[in-house]
């Protein structure tokens, strides 16, 4: 499924196309460029105006990245407000289809929330990301926080966290990564990116032989900075508020970009964030 074109989209695309024509490149050599970069066969087309049955659509996306997976999705959602979390029920407060996504309330109460903060805080390093050119972690200068992983099952409180996510999204405890708790000082953030891992990337191989692809994402809000810190999504402009306890869930069924799954940590602009984030793999994840 193509992406969502938006007019702020579309306006940066033809601004781009504007200058590579005015530096001399022709069509044909932009079409490829926009295939290069994500951009399907359809929407390439239509942005250099070249014909569709003109043009051998020859940049093939990868096969791993246009499969779609089976993903986490709770089971009544869309039909019921409150759902059935295990030791509690869950309050939907919006959703979305396209891309799947629902905003969670009272996922977790403000007790878990401040005991997650307070057993995170002495472990905190810079954050890293998964470097998908050699499979290993990375420094990013897109993501400026603090954070830590807690091994699956490693507490008490990290347990039933993880068994109430399980029993809500009906994917298993097992399939899950360790819950990573991340700290957002002032105008710290994390700039728009996806969390499935790129296929076309040398380092991705490596990193799918521990449970597959990443296919979902919950980020659980354990405070309320004072200002800013919101979680977008560019491609659909929606953004999710942190508040304590309640928290954005998403899947990702490919891959690619066509998922619609970009989004960001808005900076924060006052206080401090705190947020737990859980990714879901296809597998299970050892």
């Amino acid at each position: 499924m193509p992406a969502l074109i938006t007019q702020e989209m579309r306006r940066s695309v033809e601004q781009w196309l504007a200058a590579q024509r005015a530096a001399g490149f022709e069509d044909r050599a932009l079409y490829k460029a926009l295939r290069d970069s994500g951009w399907d066969h359809l929407q390439a087309c239509d942005f250099t105006g070249l014909q569709v049955a003109d043009i051998e659509d020859s940049v093939q996306a990868p096969v791993e990245a246009t499969v779609e997976r089976p993903v986490p999705w709770p089971r009544g959602a869309g039909e019921h407000t409150w759902l059935d979390a295990g030791d509690r029920q869950v309050q939907v407060l919006a959703l979305m289809r396209e891309p799947q996504l629902l905003v969670l309330g009272q996922l977790l109460d403000a007790h878990e929330c401040q005991d997650l903060i307070e057993a995170a805080r002495p472990r905190l390093s810079r954050s890293l990301t998964v470097s998908v050119k050699t499979g290993g972690e990375e420094e990013n200068i897109d993501r400026t926080s603090q954070g830590m992983f807690f091994r699956r099952g490693e507490t008490a409180l990290i347990d039933r966290i993880e068994q109430r996510l399980a029993r809500l999204l009906h994917w298993p405890v097992e399939n899950g990564e360790g819950l990573q708790v991340l700290r957002y000082g002032p105008r710290a953030q994390y700039k728009p990116h996806y969390d499935y891992f790129d296929p076309k990337e040398p380092g991705t191989p490596t990193i799918l032989k521990r449970g597959g692809q990443r296919v979902a994402t919950v980020v659980m809000y354990l405070n309320e900075p004072e200002g800013g810190g919101a979680t977008t999504f560019p491609d659909v402009q929606f953004e999710c508020l942190p508040v304590r306890g309640n928290a954005v869930f998403f899947n990702y069924k490919r891959a690619d970009p066509s998922s619609l799954s970009l989004h960001a940590g808005a900076p924060v602009l006052r206080g401090e964030k705190w947020i737990a984030t859980k990714w879901l793999r296809e597998g299970r994840f050892d």
